[in-house]
């Protein structure tokens, strides 16, 4: 949402000083050319946290999160990046452009857009509050005392009530001088084939969902009379401020603890969380029924890298917890599992054994890899072939999914031990299903450390480091090279930026990347000085380039041999010259 010029923006952050920004914040103290202290986004007890006033940016080796000047107000103030921007600027004394001049008709319509909905979402959780506390809802209450929820928790989570009534929440919106078709899009109210307008949200208990600074953003809806039609649990659908696959609920409350103890819980309702969160028993967070997206897990990773999950022993092993321990295990979490007593959940638990009882049982959680192997053993008999070579299939392919390669031996030599079979024999099988999986898989969304190569580390730490010659070597790429490179969005961005300025500052890259992109940069800046220089590895992405093209013609000529050479053999000899031309494209790069 482009509410202030790019050049205002660069302007701003040559202006601030980053070292006396976080020294509002963060005790610094002068470390070579660098700054460091503890983290002010994890706990730590060994300062982790370091500063580069030269090239503009923060990273921290203990938690990974990095960026620029604006970044770090973003997460520390835990505001939105125009807010961020409105901060730095009242305290370095520069005055705001006027917005109206400034960003285009669609960006000024789409921020209007979402903040009457987030204006309208909070007049709803306070009229869903105030129905709550009156006369006709007086079931609802008796239904959270029922549970044990108390009214210090009611109030702490937001919790309200929608009466039957079909327009109560659509008049009051109305009152508020809101048009209808705003209430529309926001999904509170829903328009029928009819025509007609009506509240969406009716004779259901109401938990409003927030984004993790707080704002109320949806709703989530329970039925108070099991036989009055409709889904068990009514959500609000996706509307530009709200986003199911993005957004974690009880974040907001449970962040700063979460943070402080080192870990989450992952637990499936908003009654789970509400007695995780009443008990104190240990900081949760919710998925609400549906298995965690790599969106959630990334924001999730803004304040922890462990997870712990609530099994009921019926259900362990299937389902959307299943696969949410094995996306997070991919996304490189640690992730345990905490088994409950049959047909218990965090809520039902809690209520009958209290708090202590539960953190019992969080001290005696195993990682889910080790649970795995432990579940998969049990379900065959590995005394016979059958049985073992069930369990390797199975457990190969969770072994695939584990991205640090240390991780992945371990465990390989935990499935070896359980099935009675060399490691070595086991880790050469995970290393073909590994690949296997990059060929046959779609790339995840984001890179990390792991999947980016030396030759694509230099080539960024250079971008921060050494720029005017990183930026030479990639302008002797073209588009062909950078296809399959964990780092192109990086490369391509760094090279749109200096076309577009005639020049490039490291910390306007990373505050124009994403944030685990930005993460990444900043980490591989904080690094030391790589062996080879930007041209270097320009050339090996041109070897590589080349290489990735030999093979694919090499395939298609072996399969077109395979099928005979006279029908093909225009074909095969078109192939055999491009692949001569290939080689000698090749050898031009070869060291």
């Amino acid at each position: 949402m482009a509410l202030f010029p790019q050049r205002f923006i660069d302007d701003l952050r040559l202006q601030a000083n980053i070292v006396q920004v976080v020294q509002e914040y963060v005790p610094l103290k002068r470390a070579g050319r660098t700054y460091k202290g503890l983290c002010p986004f994890h706990g730590e007890k060994t300062p982790s946290f370091h500063v580069d006033p030269d090239k503009g940016f923060f990273h921290c080796f203990g938690c990974h999160v990095g960026g620029d000047v604006f970044k770090f107000l973003e997460l520390h103030e835990k505001v939105s990046f125009p807010d961020a921007v409105k901060l730095l600027a009242q305290k370095f004394g520069v005055s705001l452009p006027e917005l109206a001049e400034t960003g285009d008709d669609d960006a000024r319509r789409d921020a209007a857009l979402r903040e009457a909905l987030l204006k309208i979402h909070e007049i709803a959780a306070a009229y869903f509050r105030e129905q709550l506390g009156a006369g006709a809802g007086g079931r609802a209450r008796q239904q959270l005392k029922d549970r044990g929820v108390t009214p210090a928790t009611i109030e702490q989570l937001g919790l309200g009530y929608a009466p039957p009534a079909r327009e109560g929440l659509k008049a009051r919106l109305l009152a508020q001088g809101f048009a209808q078709h705003l209430l529309v899009q926001s999904g509170l109210v829903v328009q029928r084939e009819t025509g007609e307008v009506v509240d969406r949200f009716r004779n259901r208990l109401m938990v409003p969902i927030c984004r993790d600074t707080g704002s109320v953003i949806a709703f989530g809806g329970r039925q108070m009379e099991a036989d009055q039609g409709g889904p068990k649990y009514l959500n609000s659908p996706e509307t530009p401020i709200y986003s199911k696959s993005r957004t974690l609920y009880g974040l907001s409350l449970t962040k700063q603890q979460i943070r402080k103890i080192g870990y989450a819980v992952l637990v499936e309702g908003y009654f789970d969380f509400a007695q995780m969160y009443q008990s104190q028993a240990a900081p949760a967070v919710a998925s609400c029924g549906t298995a965690l997206t790599p969106q959630q897990a990334q924001l999730l990773r803004r304040f922890t890298s462990k997870v712990v999950l609530s099994f009921d022993p019926d259900a362990a092993g299937q389902g959307a917890a299943t696969r949410s321990c094995e996306m997070l295990v991919a996304e490189g979490f640690d992730v345990n599992v905490v088994v409950l007593d049959k047909g218990e959940d965090p809520d039902t638990f809690i209520r009958r054994k209290g708090a202590d009882q539960y953190r019992a049982r969080l001290r005696t959680s195993r990682p889910y890899l080790e649970y795995l192997l432990v579940q998969a053993g049990a379900a065959v008999d590995l005394k016979q072939d059958e049985g073992r070579r069930k369990f390797l299939d199975n457990m190969l392919a969770v072994a695939a999914r584990i991205p640090e390669a240390t991780a992945r031996d371990q465990f390989a030599d935990r499935i070896a031990h359980t099935a009675r079979i060399t490691e070595e024999v086991i880790r050469a099988e995970i290393r073909k299903a590994a690949v296997h999986k990059q060929v046959t898989v779609t790339t995840r969304e984001l890179p990390t450390l792991g999947q980016l190569r030396q030759f694509e580390k230099a080539l960024i730490w250079a971008l921060v480091h050494n720029t005017r010659e990183a930026l030479e070597a990639l302008a002797d790429l073209d588009e062909q090279d950078l296809q399959g490179l964990a780092g192109r969005d990086i490369f391509e961005l760094a090279r749109s930026l200096h076309d577009e300025a005639g020049d490039l500052s490291p910390s306007t890259l990373v505050q124009r990347l994403s944030t685990v992109n930005a993460q990444l940069v900043t980490s591989i800046a904080a690094d030391a000085l790589p062996a080879n220089p930007p041209a270097d590895s320009a050339r090996a992405i041109k070897r590589l380039r080349w290489e990735r093209e030999r093979a694919t013609l090499t395939r298609e000529l072996d399969r077109l041999q395979e099928l005979g050479t006279d029908p093909y053999s225009d074909e095969i000899n078109t192939l055999s010259r491009r692949l001569l031309a290939v080689g000698v494209e090749l050898n031009r790069y070869v060291t």
